[in-house]
């Protein structure tokens, strides 16, 4: 089956996801709620599978309570072509990021998702452009964790960039480029280069180590963009207000930095060093017993496996990590639980097996995810549309507040 098999349903597959008619399914479409294009032979036509799966799941009722169920299909849905996800990994603007990850670099993986054709972000002479109050921030942050430095020094770049306002979609590509480039250098308490980021990353991370700089690239472009998550969707959001680009990366790095996004990759580098020096089995026993969760585990999104954790792992097993680490135990904590492994763990290990510093799974996380924000505050940017959901309200109904029936 071909790769981009797994995006569409013929027109028999979709009427049986959702048990319902031939006639019904073209009715479906014919009100937008289902994307319908012709074949390769053009004597049929195919549906997206994403499209049918969505209206599956508000057609079945869900036992959690509306509002607090993880993936909610009520949930804004956003049209977007920068990416979306398959079982077979995400795909960049019709590229498999886990066949773009064995040979390119996040700089190209940036230019495919900004859509860039004209103009080099990463050309030699877009570099950032440097302030005094901006220097004297990033000097006064050296020892602050990278996220927060970068989050400081973010805040004054854009008065420090004459072009940071452009609605040029090529100007707004070199912006990003700048602010790329700046973001890497702040996390890694460096200069801008012009060298590959991945090897000024494994440089100063991990310069004695052969394997470092090929692992690291190949995480980047696994990591640098999934689609509407928490922390894009609060990009967008952001930037549907007007916000300049610098502005609305702050937006993403704060929102990175939760325990159920990003932050999950500190938890996942906790787990590998309680695993990585115990008898694996009793451990995964008595945590399964004591009902609790394995971080590095389980997707709302990949229900039988996140791609990018195992096309990672497989790497990082080539180059030498240990078994134990690359396949032992994410066998059995999925026979244990169900749950299979996700890109939080597999960054919990690259980060082990280079011998890096605890909590670099989210410094290396937020550098990548930089690309796929501004990829999505241009899209939203260039829409032009403010982002306003409105909220269901359940509360007292109007005069019947418990404060106003007290005594």
């Amino acid at each position: 089956m071909k790769k981009s098999a797994a995006l569409y349903l013929s027109a028999r597959e979709a009427s049986a996801e959702l048990a319902i008619s031939p006639a019904t399914l073209y009715a479906y479409v014919s009100r937008g709620l289902i994307r319908s294009e012709p074949s390769s032979d053009s004597r049929s036509h195919r549906y997206r599978a994403e499209d049918v799966r969505l209206l599956k799941q508000r057609r079945t009722p869900s036992p959690e309570p509306r509002g607090l169920r993880s993936f909610d299909a009520d949930l804004p849905v956003m049209d977007s072509a920068i990416a979306t996800i398959t079982e077979d990994g995400p795909i960049y603007r019709g590229v498999n990021c886990i066949e773009l990850a064995e040979k390119d670099t996040l700089e190209h993986a940036a230019t495919l998702l900004w859509d860039v054709a004209g103009v080099d972000p990463f050309s030699q002479d877009n570099w950032p452009l440097i302030s005094g109050e901006r220097r004297a921030v990033a000097d006064a942050a050296r020892h602050a964790a990278p996220i927060d430095r970068t989050i400081a020094v973010l805040a004054l770049a854009a008065s420090a960039d004459p072009r940071a306002f452009t609605r040029a979609a090529e100007g707004r590509a070199m912006v990003g480029g700048r602010i790329l480039r700046l973001v890497v250098a702040t996390m890694l308490n460096g200069s801008s280069s012009g060298e590959p980021l991945h090897l000024q990353i494994a440089r100063a991370w991990a310069p004695d180590n052969k394997h470092a700089a090929d692992l690291i690239r190949r995480a980047l472009v696994l990591l640098a963009d999934h689609e509407l998550n928490a922390s894009t969707f609060t990009v967008r959001c952001a930037a549907s207000t007007g916000l300049n680009l610098y502005d609305a990366i702050i937006a993403g790095l704060v929102a990175l930095k939760g325990p159920k996004h990003g932050g999950a990759g500190v938890l996942a580098a906790q787990l590998v060093k309680t695993l990585v020096n115990g008898d694996v089995a009793p451990i995964i026993r008595e945590r399964v017993a004591l009902g609790e969760r394995f971080a590095g585990f389980g997707h709302g999104v990949y229900k039988h496996g996140d791609p990018r954790a195992h096309a990672l792992l497989q790497a990082l097993s080539r180059s030498g990590a240990p078994q134990k680490l690359t396949r032992e135990i994410p066998e059995r904590i999925a026979e244990a639980t169900g749950e299979f492994v996700n890109i939080d763990y597999a960054l919990a290990v690259l980060v082990h097996t280079l011998g890096l510093m605890p909590g670099n799974e989210l410094v290396l996380f937020a550098m990548a995810r930089t690309v796929g924000w501004i990829a999505h505050a241009c899209e939203q940017l260039r829409h032009g549309g403010l982002i306003r959901p409105r909220a269901r309200y359940i509360g007292p109904a109007p005069g019947r507040s418990p404060a106003l029936m007290r005594p």
